[in-house]
């Protein structure tokens, strides 16, 4: 069975079209974006973040992807710094945020660079006062939308520059992240240096508490003193017993950190060697130029004040009105009309002056914003530099009188093998050697945080950034 165009009736002719219309916009259909559900399950969430551990081969796969140096067999047993900041680099969820905020403004990018659809109408008549030669009237049109005065590249200008805001954002998370793992990472072993220091000095008092009890029994010593000793050699165990509770609650913070379970730190070996060593000179000012002209947080800054310009350019061309080309067909009463319309809005009560006025007002506030974060950013690095030195100089100090007191315990016991002072002089001086010991601990922990702060403010290493990605492992999984 076929349609014949001279033999079929007008009605049938209308609903054929119509039917045309509807295959039409069904095959449109066909290329649709379909719903996807993909419902959150918190249980198998805590399951899987249960599931991660410093072990997994991804992960090693990722540190092989980004470390200097090659990834061994004994490196993957012993966690530094550098390659504790890269597993916290692939699981923390703070920065699978980020990523997924990046995402978002990558997608921006597309929705910017759309053009307007056409649209079609159709609209059927019928006139009930004749018959001949067909009641119907069928008045079909096609809108089509020119977009004028550039809009569409400045919308796409103002998509690029929020995503590469929303890009330099990652950098940013990424450095809080590192802050702090390096912050817990030092807390666990400054409490770790702190306890055997405590321990030694612990021992150093009650070796004088046993010589003051046998000194006492000869008559050599009082029971004020014995008491005085024993209250200080009770405050030091104290002192003992909180190190060690410090020191289990920082290895939870620092597990915490990295972005995995506490019992994944359980087979494997710290290193903090990124500690012992005494902190270098000052950095040389053109580093701290760069610093305030390169952090990823002023580079954001500066994308989002260019997204608010690009903002405030598509606002001024909104004033411009887009033309609507509307071809149109009339089947009237067995007659097809054809005809060619242009229509466009007349800019006659209002020329877009409130959003231009709000997009104006948007890029002074950005511009105040940046203004401000480089003056906070400058602070941040004259604070970070003064108190670096003073940190430096304190561990000098500190470093000295544990020498001499170190020296001062040689004497004495050197004096003691020759018989010219007694044991109790040679406990006296190495529980001063262990307090200095104490000081020198409080005096490093001091210094790596003041160059902790330093790092922070001029983000060195400045090569860091690069090891972070949008999507170093699939989201929610282990």
């Amino acid at each position: 069975m076929h349609f014949n165009n001279k033999a079929a009736s007008p009605g049938a002719r209308v609903f054929k079209s119509a039917w045309l219309l509807a295959g039409f916009g069904a095959l449109l259909l066909l290329g649709c974006v379909h719903y996807q559900p993909k419902p959150l399950a918190p249980a198998e969430t805590v399951e899987a973040f249960e599931a991660r551990r410093l072990d997994a081969p991804e992960l090693q796969v990722f540190l092989g992807q980004r470390l200097v140096r090659p990834l061994n067999e004994g490196m993957a047993k012993k966690w530094d710094l550098e390659t504790l900041t890269l597993a916290a680099f692939y699981f923390h969820p703070d920065l699978d945020a980020a990523r997924a905020r990046w995402a978002v403004a990558e997608a921006g990018k597309v929705t910017a660079g759309q053009r307007p659809n056409p649209s079609v109408s159709v609209s059927p008549g019928y006139n009930f006062t004749t018959t001949r030669p067909t009641p119907w009237i069928v008045a079909t049109s096609l809108d089509v939308p020119i977009e004028t005065a550039g809009k569409r590249g400045k919308r796409l200008a103002q998509a690029q520059h929020l995503s590469e805001a929303a890009r330099l954002a990652i950098a940013t998370t990424a450095w809080d992240v590192r802050a702090r793992l390096r912050r817990a990472l030092l807390e666990f072993w400054s409490t770790q240096e702190a306890e055997a220091a405590l321990a030694a000095q612990h021992a150093a008092q009650q070796d004088i508490v046993r010589l003051l009890e046998a000194a006492r029994t000869a008559g050599a010593s009082t029971l004020v003193e014995v008491t005085r000793e024993r209250i200080a050699s009770e405050q030091t165990r104290v002192a003992l017993l909180d190190a060690q509770n410090r020191r289990t609650t920082a290895r939870v913070q620092l597990a915490t950190a990295v972005g995995v379970p506490s019992r994944a730190l359980d087979e494997v070996k710290i290193s903090f060697d990124a500690f012992t060593q005494p902190p270098g000179e000052l950095p040389p000012a053109e580093a701290r130029r760069r610093a305030l002209l390169n952090r990823a947080d002023v580079l954001a800054a500066l994308a989002e004040y260019a997204a608010g310009e690009a903002a405030l350019q598509l606002e001024i061309a909104k004033q411009f009105p887009d033309v609507h080309l509307k071809p149109g067909h009339d089947y009237d009463q067995g007659d097809n009309k054809w005809s060619l319309g242009l229509s466009l809005e007349l800019p006659l009560l209002n020329q877009n002056q409130g959003p231009i006025a709000v997009a104006e007002a948007r890029r002074r506030e950005q511009a105040a914003k940046f203004n401000s974060l480089q003056a906070r950013v400058l602070g941040e690095i004259e604070i970070a530099l003064a108190g670096y030195d003073t940190a430096r100089a304190k561990l000098a100090a500190a470093a000295t009188v544990l020498e001499q007191l170190a020296k001062q315990e040689r004497l004495a016991q050197a004096a003691f093998e020759a018989g010219e002072v007694s044991r109790q002089a040679v406990a006296v001086a190495r529980l001063e050697r262990t307090a200095a010991a104490l000081a020198q601990i409080d005096a490093r922990l001091k210094a790596q945080e003041a160059l902790g702060q330093l790092e922070n403010a001029l983000q060195l290493p400045s090569e860091l950034a690069a090891s972070v990605e949008l999507n170093p492992r699939p989201l929610n999984s282990q």
